[in-house]
């Protein structure tokens, strides 16, 4: 199984490979002119990007902010990298995306700067219009079905840890 399917959407709209995130960090922004100091959640990729001056030039990983938050959030990188792991292990597309509590709740709330992690599958209309196709019966005349893509028919196919869904 990988996460080639599995996209995970920046602070700017853009997608992210997911099995192309080598790397989760949180890191304060400074103060500039009067602007508080934001705290960002960033995913890098293996993908080196340079920049230069007159003292040389500098490559590094490719890193995009997922969630810009007042309070550091601690918990969103082992958060995210545990929803990267139940993807994966049912081999899952879509896309996830990080939302940022703004404000602070009751009890059952979370406090503001915390980063939550949502995932949209894809759906296809093929996928799910598609006829299933039978495989050689056995002896008794029942067989196991298989989508025409080829996967486990819907009713068979595990699903995500309780919990887990677009809204979570």
């Amino acid at each position: 199984m990988s996460l080639a399917n599995v996209w995970v959407q920046a602070l700017d709209g853009s997608l992210v490979r997911a099995d192309q995130v080598t790397e989760m960090t949180l890191h304060q922004t400074p103060e500039i002119a009067g602007k508080p100091s934001r705290w960002l959640f960033d995913v890098a990729t293996g993908t080196p990007v340079g920049s230069g001056d007159a003292d040389g030039w500098r490559t590094g990983p490719l890193h995009r902010t997922l969630a810009q938050a007042d309070a550091p959030p601690r918990g969103a990188p082992v958060a995210l990298a545990r929803l990267l792991a139940q993807l994966d292990a049912v081999d899952a597309a879509g896309v996830v995306r990080a939302d940022v509590a703004r404000r602070h709740g009751g009890p059952d709330r979370a406090a503001a700067g915390d980063v939550h992690f949502g995932f949209t599958p894809f759906t296809t209309a093929a996928a799910h219009d598609a006829p299933t196709r039978q495989v050689a019966p056995s002896r008794d005349g029942t067989a196991p079905a298989t989508s025409a893509a080829g996967g486990p028919p819907p009713a068979d196919r595990a699903p995500l840890a309780a919990g887990r869904g677009r809204d979570d």
